[in-house]
């Protein structure tokens, strides 16, 4: 048995998140369908792992998956004709195989995702970035991104309900990036990310860039380990998974 890696691309508009769900769409069930088709499991797909999971709406630059399969593949063969069955907001970059002791959610060594904000009204952001009707005070909202970094319990960002096994993660980058006139993307990188961790964190740090919370105030929600104690979880369309390091 060879196991392989598959690297692609997604727009998530149109998906309820990356892992497969009862009643709605997801990118990880049109992969295993198209998979299952190229590779004799037309019915119930072949199945993939994910590095990790995103919400509806949620995209992705990189993503990373494994398979494992008893046969030799041509990955450059095979990724072609997968992008043939796929819909045009998925695409496969490469397949390739790996040692059969790589994991593409365990073996993991990093996350990096960026979200991207705006200020005034513009068309062309507005499905993928979130429009901030507010002045934010970002050198201020920087100060606070730096708390994050270092290994921390995030539990005040983990979505309720969430089946974290830890809540300890380690940030090893939060900074905001000034892109153009009113436009700002935020860059973090850790080694594993809580359930809805990301769009917490950014909600929270704009009520520090509104002065709504001071920065005091954002270590106390750190270290209160209190869902309610953080701010709202904005919009996933503005989110992206950029990278994976293995």
């Amino acid at each position: 048995m060879q196991r392989y890696f598959v690297t692609f691309s997604y727009d998530g508009t149109a998906y309820h998140g990356w892992q497969i769900q009862p009643n709605g769409n997801s990118v990880q069930e049109e992969l295993q369908r198209a998979l299952g088709l190229l590779l004799g499991r037309r019915k119930e797909g072949w199945p993939v792992v994910g590095a990790g999971r995103t919400d509806a709406g949620v995209h992705a630059r990189l993503m990373v998956a494994h398979f494992d399969c008893d046969k030799a593949l041509d990955g450059q063969q095979l990724a072609y004709r997968l992008n043939r069955l796929l819909p045009r907001d998925i695409s496969v970059d490469r397949i390739y195989p790996v040692s059969n002791e790589m994991h593409a959610r365990f073996s993991a060594v990093s996350r990096t995702y960026h979200y991207y904000l705006y200020q005034h009204k513009n068309p062309f952001l507005r499905h993928y970035a979130w429009e901030v009707h507010y002045d934010l005070d970002c050198p201020l909202m920087q100060k606070a991104a730096s708390s994050l970094l270092g290994e921390k319990d995030f539990a005040c960002f983990c979505k309720s309900g969430a089946d974290s096994a830890t809540t300890v993660c380690r940030v090893s980058e939060a900074r905001f990036v000034h892109q153009d006139d009113g436009q700002w993307m935020f860059v973090i990188t850790a080694n594993r990310f809580l359930r809805n961790m990301v769009r917490a964190v950014v909600g929270t740090l704009v009520e520090v860039g509104r002065h709504r919370l001071s920065l005091d105030g954002f270590q106390q929600v750190l270290q209160s380990g209190s869902r309610s104690d953080a701010g709202e979880s904005v919009p996933g369309n503005a989110l992206f998974l950029w990278d994976v390091k293995y």
